[in-house]
């Protein structure tokens, strides 16, 4: 396998290469040109490797798997060390409320389908930390985690240790940069001003849509929060969003104007309609208009989510360059057809119904009532739902119950789930059915399957890490 080159510069030992001998590399002049890398089967490549992935994992998650340190100075110097390694890529960069991973994936399908190695990075996971990292449709392997992470551990050297998310995302530019990957999709984690992935110089920036959450980092108001997650426009760089709010609106085109970016909006500048079928939309985009589009991803909202990611694909491939040819409409139809998100309006069971949602705050709950009352309005619906403790978990209940025939309160394991008897204390003030609380997600989701009649319907949600924990329960032990 022959690697590319890295090298710090600007300072002592300019020119020095970095990550290929670390990583266990060693030259090998048998090429026609310049030198490559061969991957050594030496001691020395041995010895990096002793740490296991779950030893990887382990250390990863001391660092504070919900920590967060806002700011770009550790993410920076780690990737210096490194050599730079998200300088070898094309980059579009996606931030956003909700809708954020969809959008990303949208895209990258799109990429891929157009013959482009793609790298898409994504959180959180559902089930394995891999799901994160994904090249041409494939998760990397836990033997590249544990390659990427002795190399970034050694880069680690800031005055302050980087937080898991900081190395979460300096593993998926490595591995993108070492996998020769020609355009990534990257995905905020937070905010976007001060995120991490924030190190970014994209030939594209998204802002899918904004709403209040995570209001004690990123501000109370959604004029704060644009402020944050437009942080991400760049100079000249075109921008896509689906935001709507006048007021949020109006920071995102100072920030455009500021930045001498260019701003296209949804609804204004391109815009999707359902067509009479009701199972495709018509994208009438900025260059051009295509009929006949399909997603497989449930949900209206998908239709906004979607023809953001043609605007943006439409802007980086312009239809008056040479490039068209290599994004048709046909393309783009392929792309978008082929796209999947799992945990997100996902079926996952037939009989009963079973859907997970990973709907984590009040947006999110809407556009999952709204589906209720399309798909589920003829069925007897279980509600399995755990929330967050950041969350507006009342606004989000008052969604939720109207559509539920019978509720059972879970928590996902980890230490921001909010105690189950505290939302059943709250449903009960505006639900007068069957309400259930057993501790565990698996358990949670088990009793709900096994009390469901094959016409019922059974739909999980209200967290991503519930959604997760159901998701691995039912392809483990329920589902045939």
């Amino acid at each position: 396998m022959s690697v590319g080159f890295f090298y710090r510069t600007g300072m002592a030992g300019a020119g020095e290469l970095l990550w290929p001998q670390r990583m266990g590399y060693a030259p090998d002049c048998n090429t026609s040109v310049g030198v490559s890398y061969k991957k050594r089967t030496d001691r020395a490549s041995h010895k990096m490797k002793q740490i296991s992935y779950e030893e990887c994992l382990e250390r990863m998650y001391k660092r504070g798997r919900f920590g967060i340190k806002l700011g770009l100075e550790t993410i920076s110097e780690i990737l210096t060390n490194l050599g730079s390694p998200e300088k070898r890529f094309k980059s579009i960069h996606i931030a956003g409320t909700n809708g954020k991973g969809s959008i990303a994936s949208y895209i990258a399908s799109i990429l891929k389908e157009a013959g482009f190695k793609v790298g898409l990075y994504t959180s959180p996971h559902l089930i394995k930390f891999n799901e994160r990292f994904v090249i041409n449709g494939r998760e990397v392997s836990d033997n590249d985690i544990v390659e990427a992470y002795v190399a970034l551990n050694k880069a680690d050297t800031a005055e302050r240790k980087a937080t898991f998310f900081e190395l979460a995302t300096a593993i998926a530019f490595y591995l993108f940069a070492r996998e020769g990957v020609e355009w990534a999709i990257i995905e905020t984690g937070m905010g976007g001003r001060l995120d991490a992935t924030n190190i970014l110089l994209p030939k594209l920036s998204v802002i899918s849509n904004i709403s209040l959450e995570h209001t004690e980092y990123l501000g109370n108001t959604l004029e704060a929060i644009a402020m944050e997650k437009g942080g991400i426009i760049k100079h000249k760089t075109p921008v896509v969003t689906g935001v709507n709010q006048e007021n949020a609106l109006a920071v995102l085109t100072k920030l455009a104007q500021k930045n001498m970016a260019p701003l296209y909006r949804l609804d204004n500048d391109f815009h999707v309609s359902q067509e009479p079928d009701r199972t495709r939309f018509t994208y009438n985009g900025i260059e051009r208009t295509i009929t006949g589009v399909q997603t497989r991803l449930p949900g209206l909202h998908q239709l906004d989510n979607s023809a953001i990611a043609i605007a943006a694909v439409e802007l980086v491939f312009p239809p008056q360059k040479k490039q068209a040819s290599v994004l048709s409409d046909e393309i783009i139809q392929r792309g978008i057809s082929k796209t999947q998100w799992p945990g997100r309006l996902e079926t996952i069971m037939q009989t009963p119904f079973v859907v997970i949602d990973g709907a984590h705050n009040l947006a999110a709950a809407i556009n999952l009532a709204r589906y209720f009352e399309e798909k589920f309005s003829d069925k007897r619906l279980t509600l399995v739902l755990g929330i967050l403790d950041d969350k507006d978990f009342s606004s989000m209940l008052k969604q939720f119950v109207p559509w539920a025939d019978r509720i059972i309160f879970t928590r996902a394991d980890n230490k921001r789930s909010i105690d189950p008897h505290l939302l059943e204390q709250t449903a009960r003030t505006l639900f007068t059915g069957e309400i259930t609380v057993i501790e565990k997600v698996g358990d949670a989701v088990a009793h709900a399957i096994a009390t469901s009649s094959s016409q019922d319907a059974v739909c999980i949600a209200g967290s991503l890490y519930v959604a997760g924990e159901a998701r691995k329960k039912i392809l483990t032990d329920i589902r045939p």
